[in-house]
């Protein structure tokens, strides 16, 4: 048994089959795993690889290998005859009873039967589209049987769109509707279930009619209940809409309004259907009132911080000025001691204005600064 080492794993796994329940397709999984391993022995024929248990090998293989002698399909022996995961074709279910057939073949060439090859299915037949029937020999609704050149039955072709019946492909040539459509002169006529009672919209919708049925649409913004599409079509105008004329418009309420808005600083703004109140510009709401927008305050200045030099220089002279004449003042009387500090202020007075300083104070006030 040259062929047998190398598909052990694969011979094993296919007996667990006998014990362990698949859960999905166990057919299918039997029949993958047949073609799987005929298409190892495919690739390894002519190679010896042999080893391993013989006594083993010819132990469990020795079923199959007198099986092959005498049928050499595997799925057949395993699948179907060993396992009973499968039937053979044109049967169905655990017991494998043979599908319903025609004179063209399972379900009379024209559909499937349902769990065929299987251990599942009921049977029944699921015919192709346009097809009907316990064998698929009817045409389904919506489809009509096409003329045959020789006696055998013509195919089923589709019907006009509107038409549940038919006897030919054309829109006159209607027997009957499908729903939403009436029969008339062998025409399907669309219904308009809108203006009818056929209709059903909930509130705040209105019908509007399509081929072979209706839709329900939402009214305008506007309206509170409506014929139709757009602020022309409205029972009732909604709240913040006026009638004018023949439509529902936005009312302003914020030129209406004598005090729309009543917060101090605050501005009316209008809107569909409505308006709201915000700041004026150049203002924020802090804690629900609007304030003036200004940066925050920083620290005081002081006396003296918005003052040029110059300005200062003359403050300092102004200063000196009415120092000097105090101590003259003083020093008018005799007292020794004031006409000294007279004398060293006038001095002090002098030498100042000998120095660059002055002299740049003193050009700065000849030329008119």
């Amino acid at each position: 048994m040259w062929w047998t080492w190398p598909f052990l794993p694969a011979l094993v796994l296919l007996s667990e089959l006998s014990v362990v329940r698949v859960q999905t397709a166990p057919c299918q999984t039997c029949r993958k795993l047949t073609e799987s391993f005929i298409t190892g022995l495919e690739r390894t024929a002519n190679k010896n690889f042999g080893g391993g248990n013989t006594a083993w090998e010819e132990e469990k293989l020795a079923k199959y290998a007198r099986r092959q002698q005498e049928a050499p399909d595997l799925f057949e022996w395993l699948c179907i005859e060993e396992l009973r995961l499968c039937c053979p074709p044109g049967r169905f279910g655990p017991d494998c009873k043979e599908c319903p057939s025609g004179p063209g073949g399972v379900c009379g060439g024209l559909g499937r039967c349902e769990g065929e090859g299987t251990r599942l299915g009921d049977g029944e037949c699921v015919c192709d589209p346009g097809y009907s029937g316990n064998l698929c020999q009817s045409c389904a609704d919506g489809y009509y049987r096409e003329k045959s050149s020789n006696e055998s039955a013509g195919a089923c072709a589709a019907c006009y769109h509107s038409c549940k019946k038919c006897s030919g492909p054309q829109d006159y040539k209607c027997l009957d509707c499908k729903p939403g459509w009436i029969l008339h002169d062998n025409k399907c006529v669309d219904i308009d279930e809108c203006g009818t009672e056929l209709a059903r919209c909930p509130s705040n919708t209105y019908c509007h009619n399509v081929e072979g049925s209706y839709e329900c649409r939402g009214c305008d913004q506007a309206c509170v209940g409506c014929m139709g599409s757009g602020p022309a079509r409205c029972k009732k105008c909604a709240r913040g809409y006026r009638l004018k004329g023949a439509k529902c418009l936005d009312v302003d309420e914020c030129s209406e309004r004598a005090i729309a808005c009543p917060g101090l600083n605050e501005a009316c703004i209008n809107e569909e259907g409505s308006f709201h109140c915000d700041c004026a510009d150049g203002y924020i709401r802090r804690d629900s009132i609007c304030v003036e927008n200004k940066p925050p305050a920083g620290p005081e200045k002081g006396l003296f911080d918005d003052m040029t030099d110059d300005e200062v220089l003359v403050l300092q002279q102004m200063f000196f000025g009415v120092v000097i004449c105090a101590l003259a003042t003083l020093a008018a009387k005799g007292d020794m001691v004031f006409t000294a500090i007279f004398i060293g202020g006038v001095a002090a007075m002098a030498g100042y204005w000998l120095t660059e300083k002055g002299d740049y104070m003193l050009d700065g006030f000849l030329k008119g600064r």
